[in-house]
């Protein structure tokens, strides 16, 4: 069994799982295609489950399972996932140093897309309903105080997965400011910077910046003529189908205002681009303008690619992963005086909580808070001596 592409005619792609013999294992066709497009899911999203259920179907034909019956030996799975060696997409049978061990939040995700296509199993009549109670921890709310059923007090039914690998909680790195400032001097052309501001300054996804459609920015000081009131410069991040893969992760468009720098960056960024005619024609933003096919919007993969070489040619440690700019504008926003809500709508976040991962505060403002509650202490004793 393996994860498998598909490309519908409308050019929308998902990922489904094929046996040996190129047979498409229906189910698990029904639950991807569920994932993709009934819950308008990434072909990302597809991707990862795709691969997860390739997993335990190999999983249940070495064993010989049942894939139906075998969620009750869930825990064998997860020994299984441990110690089985997986290699990386790409790589070939034989290959030195291909072979990976998978890693407990790797083994996760694979619960997680089991999980979701034997729940979908059950709810279209594959599978004995009984599984539910062996992939979950199942109880109702009637067993909560009044207080905690939600205003409406409604029956509600509560799941929690039985089986998880713990994870050793770690805060995400962030790239500081001097990283930044070394990866612009490492670019080499004027779209790689722009690239790279729009991750550090207005702290856009990967998947939203190769995804920006010409539409999409108003570097203007008045916008009216476009349609739209916005004031000043900024950016329209839309969720959209497009054919680099690229993906918008929140449902909801949102407006990102950006800098004179990002302005004179995306100047110098058109000129370079001008110069490419087949580059010129695309309504992408981002395009290849110096390997084949010219003009073609670039890959999500192909930011990492960029960020790597640029930490490379810059003397970094490590690479800088895209993700660790956006935490470093997030980091940015609250030490400059901004609260957590303009974080939450500026990085594009529906709840508040996600916005408080990629809280990293600077040293010196957690040196100023402790020096604030000390001379806050000071007062009071004081206070209480001359009483």
């Amino acid at each position: 069994m393996r994860a498998f592409p598909v490309q519908m005619p409308s050019g929308t792609r998902y990922w489904t799982v094929i046996d040996e013999d190129l047979l498409v294992m229906s189910v698990a066709d029904a639950y991807l295609r569920y994932v993709r497009f009934g819950r308008d899911g990434a072909e990302s999203t597809t991707k990862s489950y795709a691969g997860a259920v390739a997993l335990y179907l190999s999983w249940c034909a070495a064993t010989g399972q049942d894939w139906r019956a075998a969620a009750g030996k869930m825990p064998s799975f997860v020994l299984w996932l441990r110690h089985s060696p997986s290699q990386p997409e790409g790589a070939t049978a034989g290959e030195a140093g291909t072979i990976m061990v998978r890693g407990p939040r790797r083994i996760n995700c694979v619960l997680a897309g089991v999980r979701g296509f034997l729940a979908f199993a059950v709810d279209h009549g594959h599978t004995p309903r009984g599984v539910l109670g062996q992939l979950y921890e199942l109880a109702d709310s009637q067993d909560l105080p009044a207080e905690a059923r939600g205003e409406d007090g409604a029956w509600r039914l509560r799941m929690r997965a039985r089986h998880r690998v713990p994870i050793v909680r770690q805060r995400p790195g962030r790239a500081s400011d001097e990283d930044v400032l070394l990866l612009l001097r490492a670019c080499l052309s004027a779209r790689d910077r722009l690239l790279v501001l729009l991750l550090a300054r207005a702290g856009l996804r990967r998947g939203e910046v190769v995804g920006l459609r010409r539409e999409d920015v108003h570097f203007l000081l008045d916008s009216s003529a476009l349609g739209c009131s916005f004031p000043g410069s900024h950016l329209h991040v839309v969720r959209r189908q497009n054919t680099n893969g690229a993906w918008a992760k929140s449902r909801h468009s949102r407006i990102v205002p950006v800098d004179s720098l990002v302005v004179q960056a995306h100047d110098q960024y058109v000129a370079e681009r001008a110069t490419k005619a087949t580059a010129w024609e695309s309504d992408f933003v981002f395009v290849n303008l110096f390997r084949a096919p010219i003009g073609a919007p670039m890959t999500p993969g192909a930011v990492n690619a960029l960020l790597a070489a640029a930490s490379r040619r810059a003397g970094l440690d490590r690479a800088v992963h895209p993700h660790a700019l956006r935490h470093g504008f997030a980091s940015n926003v609250l030490d400059a005086g901004g609260s957590i809500d303009e974080v939450q709508e500026l990085l594009g976040h529906a709840s508040i909580s996600s916005s408080q991962v990629y809280v990293h505060p600077a040293p010196e403002r957690l040196r100023a808070a402790v020096e604030r509650v000390g001379r806050a202490v000071s007062r009071g004793d004081t206070e209480d001596v001359t009483r």
